[in-house]
């Protein structure tokens, strides 16, 4: 059997690169984390950074912004991947990132329409310059979207009632993080996502707002009132 490629995470201590870094570690590859000299004394990291340090991740010390020491990470590994935060997104012309697929994105306000903007023009570079990539479509995540069932500012699921914006109607799919990580790491080495878009969308997965909303009062027993916000005020809430 071939050995399995070398993996450079970039944005690894992040949201989603956590899980990246754990599932590469637990499918066997070599896996290396770029991190900063400030991230290795923030206290607010070590105990992550100390998981990873038993995991046997190796530490690549480093900045997306510093091009030598990004060039030199990278010549130590096969794979980059990148799940570097939005204020990063301009900086990451890498191989593979965990995206929405700015290619089925219409109508978007800001500030998602500019950040879909850049998202794009990185993918037009790296397949100008011949780049071998995978872009990985990760939807919706549980850890974002499901706590507090979108509400904004609230730190718990809603007991009384419930914000819907639109008619609550329309389909998402919703995926665990962990879940994400597996098969953005299966995708490392499998020939048939090369130069492709993996779409991670579980049939099971897929539920409208209006759909949460019933799963949720099933599951405390109470009907929730209901106020939905139309698209009209929505824009001028975006807006304002």
């Amino acid at each position: 059997m071939a050995s399995k490629s070398k993996i450079l995470s970039i944005g690894g201590t992040g949201y989603i690169g956590k899980f990246i870094v754990e599932a590469s570690v637990k499918a066997g590859h070599q896996t290396f984390v770029l991190v900063r000299e400030s991230t290795l004394s923030d206290p607010s990291k070590s105990q992550l950074l100390d998981h990873f340090k038993n995991l046997g991740v190796n530490f690549v010390i480093g900045d997306v912004l510093n091009h030598e020491s990004l060039v030199k990470a990278i010549k130590q590994v096969d794979v980059v991947i990148s799940t570097v935060g939005h204020t990063l997104i301009a900086d990451q012309i890498l191989p593979v990132g965990i995206w929405i697929d700015d290619g089925r994105i219409h109508g978007a306000v800001e500030p998602a329409k500019s950040t879909n903007v850049v998202k794009a023009k990185i993918r037009r570079a790296v397949e100008a310059e011949g780049i071998p990539y995978t872009y990985v479509a990760s939807y919706c995540l549980n850890g974002h979207f499901l706590p507090n069932l979108s509400q904004p500012e609230a730190t718990a699921p809603p007991r009384d009632k419930v914000v819907i914006l639109g008619d609550g109607n329309p389909k998402a799919v919703y995926n665990k993080e962990d879940d994400v990580a597996t098969f953005t790491i299966k995708a490392v080495d499998d020939p048939r996502t090369l130069n492709k878009n993996l779409y991670i969308q579980p049939p099971g997965n897929i539920y409208s707002f209006n759909d949460l909303v019933s799963l949720w009062e099933r599951k405390i027993g109470k009907t929730l009132e209901r106020e939905y916000v139309s698209e009209e005020q929505l824009l001028k809430n975006i807006q304002g």
